[in-house]
């Protein structure tokens, strides 16, 4: 790490709720790198467990600025780390991810060799439970083709924070995060950016591991997670200035994801064997979506609900099995 008191090229910020027993690793993971120009910004978000989180994080705090606030969810911790930052760059870490030793001197090579850009992002490894650990994040998650607010926006390239370093100046200039989302508000601060015109790129070295599967992460919810999306485009729809092209691309999509939306609602009333609202939602996302396992579903709440609710006890197999 950079000498106290000199201006460190890069700024490393990590939101860290409920994460005392996983924030250790996170930060090893960022004194192991090979690249030294950076400080470390831990931002403790309102955490339940600020007395544990305390106590890991007493043999770093010579090494790191340690700031609390009340929760303002990681959008907020983010924005706050950000006004708090001294580096040129502000490279994002989710306080359960970790870096590889060549993470940050890759990602500042790319950059420092390419000025007009503002932000790369690199491959991630996933690990921690479920059908995606073991692959990459960009297997799962593809990137293809340049970087744009339609690349974006129809997730042809899609971005982890973990594998992200921005210019400060670029988050600044945009606002910071915004804080009225409780969730994707990374996505829609790539969006803005991209529609801001920030030059943004991407490699596909592995260089951070993501870990899934604590079930009380953002993730959790697919459902959740649809209709914070569905906010955002909503907003980006009404207050900003898109082109002919970009409002035929945000009305296609908006719809994708009010059908998905309801598709998963609808999953839920099959749980709760709720059929008739099921079959409502069901109905709305198969007369978008058009799926030819969707309609045997319907078809299955009509004649047979109970067994169709019964098959969805297993949810994952379900879904994948009638309703994908």
């Amino acid at each position: 790490m950079e000498s106290v008191g000199a201006m460190p090229k890069v700024s490393v910020i990590m939101p860290s709720y409920n994460t005392a027993t996983l924030i250790a690793e996170s930060l090893d993971s960022v004194f192991a790198q090979d690249y030294k120009d950076f400080e470390v910004i831990v931002i403790n978000d309102g955490s339940p467990d600020t007395p544990e989180l305390e106590r890991v994080l007493e043999p770093y705090r010579d090494r790191i600025v340690y700031l609390k606030q009340e929760n303002r969810r990681a959008c907020g911790a983010r924005n706050n780390g950000i006004n708090q930052a001294r580096g040129e760059y502000v490279a994002f870490l989710d306080s359960d991810d970790s870096w590889m030793p060549t993470y940050l001197r890759t990602q500042m090579g790319h950059l420092l060799k390419n000025p007009p850009l503002d932000m790369i992002y690199c491959d991630c490894q996933i690990y921690g439970g479920g059908p995606q650990s073991g692959k990459t994040f960009m297997q799962t998650c593809p990137s293809h083709g340049p970087v744009n607010f339609q690349s974006l926006l129809l997730e042809k390239c899609q971005v982890p924070i973990s594998g992200t370093i921005v210019r400060r100046q670029s988050l600044i200039a945009a606002g910071g995060f915004d804080e009225r989302l409780a969730m994707c508000d990374d996505y829609e601060m790539w969006l803005r950016l991209a529609h801001r015109g920030i030059r943004i790129a991407y490699h596909p070295s592995a260089l951070a591991r993501l870990r899934i599967g604590r079930p009380n992460s953002l993730s959790a919810s697919k459902a959740r997670m649809l209709s914070a999306f569905l906010t955002i485009l909503t907003d980006v729809k009404a207050c900003w200035h898109l082109s002919k092209e970009q409002k035929t691309l945000l009305n296609a999509k908006l719809e994708q994801v009010e059908a998905l939306l309801d598709l998963e609602r609808g999953k839920e009333f099959l749980k709760q064997n709720k059929f008739n609202l099921a079959r409502t939602m069901l109905e709305q996302a198969n007369s978008k979506l058009g799926r030819g396992k969707l309609k045997l579903t319907l078809f299955g709440l009509r004649f047979a609900p109970a067994l169709t609710a019964s098959a969805a006890r297993g949810w994952d197999r379900f879904c994948l099995r009638f309703v994908g």
